[in-house]
């Protein structure tokens, strides 16, 4: 993801997120990523059981053109609907109206131009 043309981005102590316009980028970093990947490689039985579950921590990207939607609970929760699993990320109320705000933009844009190449 080329940072030329960042949208947002929001630095939190256990992770960071970038938006461009049409990718969600969410680094997980520091202890919480250590310890998720420490967890996974110490314990075979977990990476089988968890991985599927585990891989939306590290890191994760998404299309934006893949969000069903996004919306913002009474706790500042962000709450991302994708066709196969929901992305709940914890930020104060402030950032989450940002993100959720610029989502919500860039959303329809990204899907029209995902028609738009599928058309061509």
């Amino acid at each position: 993801m080329s940072e030329t043309n960042l949208v947002l981005e929001i630095d939190h102590p256990n992770f960071i997120i970038r938006v461009t316009e049409d990718l969600l980028k969410i680094d997980v970093r520091g202890n919480v990523k250590n310890e998720i990947e420490e967890a996974l490689e110490n314990t075979p039985g977990l990476k089988e059981t968890f991985g599927r579950i585990l891989r939306v921590f590290v890191p994760l990207h998404i299309r934006l053109s893949d969000i069903n939607s996004v919306n913002m609970e009474k706790t500042g929760e962000v709450k991302i609907a994708l066709p196969d699993v929901d992305v709940n990320i914890p930020l104060r109320t402030e950032e989450a109206e940002k993100l959720v705000s610029k989502l919500n933009q860039l959303i329809p844009e990204a899907k029209q131009r995902e028609i738009n190449k599928r058309a061509h």
